[in-house]
């Protein structure tokens, strides 16, 4: 007859299952404290998957780093996006045949369609299709096609104080493409493309569409890049009405007061990743 405190009923477990199941069960501190760990990296990898599964984007969150589309989109705020040819609308202009996945102001208007209170698809783009340059998120406003003179369906306060396309950079259009804007009025009261941000933003550079925020929580993720280098917050220029004639090209911003309207600031933002 075996004695009952000679510790024959806790067997050492044996075989995968036996393991398995004692290293969820049990209550020793080492092994409670890793099995913690587990879980918690377990639940953030299926969270991500799923997020990823949706969105067709990685990483699929962005952190706003600057004010160009305030009240909308604050600073710090983390947005959700998604690839744009994921849910694809009707009323997205075409090119070469394919939805372009976006709608712009314009065309929202006429159906009624708002995102972050008001019309038109937010989009996170990269200036020039450039992979160097920090993306920014900004509202399309206008698809334009090639060689397009779009100065009159544009929002006069927005040329930049042009009174023509010859003064209008990026008029009549390069290429293909959305003009796009910033909601602020106060830093954005131009399009991207009065300035030298970036030209038509062509269907390919852009990263997704703006779907949902959580408010602040982008906040953890610019921590890390104020301790790390962070990448140049994108600033574009407007040009006088007398240089707009000239080949573009990047010069030092004008001082306050030196043309006719200030300079627009990109919406830069940061992967949560």
């Amino acid at each position: 007859m075996s004695d009952a405190g000679d510790g024959s009923g806790s067997e050492d477990p044996s075989g995968i299952v036996g393991w398995a199941k004692w290293f969820w069960t049990t209550d020793e501190g080492a092994v409670l404290y890793v099995r913690d760990v587990v879980t918690s990296v377990g639940a953030v990898l299926v969270v991500g998957l799923l997020l990823f599964a949706i969105s067709g984007i990685w990483p699929p969150m962005v952190a706003v780093e600057s004010e160009s589309m305030e009240p909308n989109m604050e600073r710090g705020d983390l947005v959700f996006i998604v690839s744009e040819d994921r849910f694809v609308p009707d009323e997205a202009p075409t090119h070469s045949g394919e939805s372009t996945g976006v709608i712009p102001a314009d065309r929202a208007e006429e159906v009624g369609h708002t995102e972050f209170n008001r019309h038109g698809d937010v989009i996170v783009y990269r200036p020039d299709g450039d992979e160097r340059r920090t993306p920014v998120i900004h509202r399309a406003m206008l698809w334009v096609g090639d060689g397009e003179n779009w100065y009159d369906r544009a929002d006069p306060d927005a040329v930049g104080g042009a009174d023509n396309c010859e003064e209008l950079r990026n008029c009549p259009a390069p290429h293909a493409g959305f003009i796009t804007k910033g909601d602020n009025g106060v830093s954005n009261s131009n399009y991207d493309q009065a300035g030298t941000l970036s030209a038509p933003v062509k269907p390919g550079w852009v990263v997704g569409t703006a779907e949902v925020k959580v408010p602040y929580l982008g906040q953890i993720r610019l921590l890390f890049s104020r301790i790390s280098p962070a990448a140049v917050v994108e600033r574009p220029q407007v040009d006088s009405a007398a240089d707009r004639g000239a080949p573009a090209a990047p010069r030092p911003a004008p001082t306050a007061g030196s043309g006719p309207a200030a300079p627009s600031q990109g919406g830069a933002v940061a992967p949560a990743a």
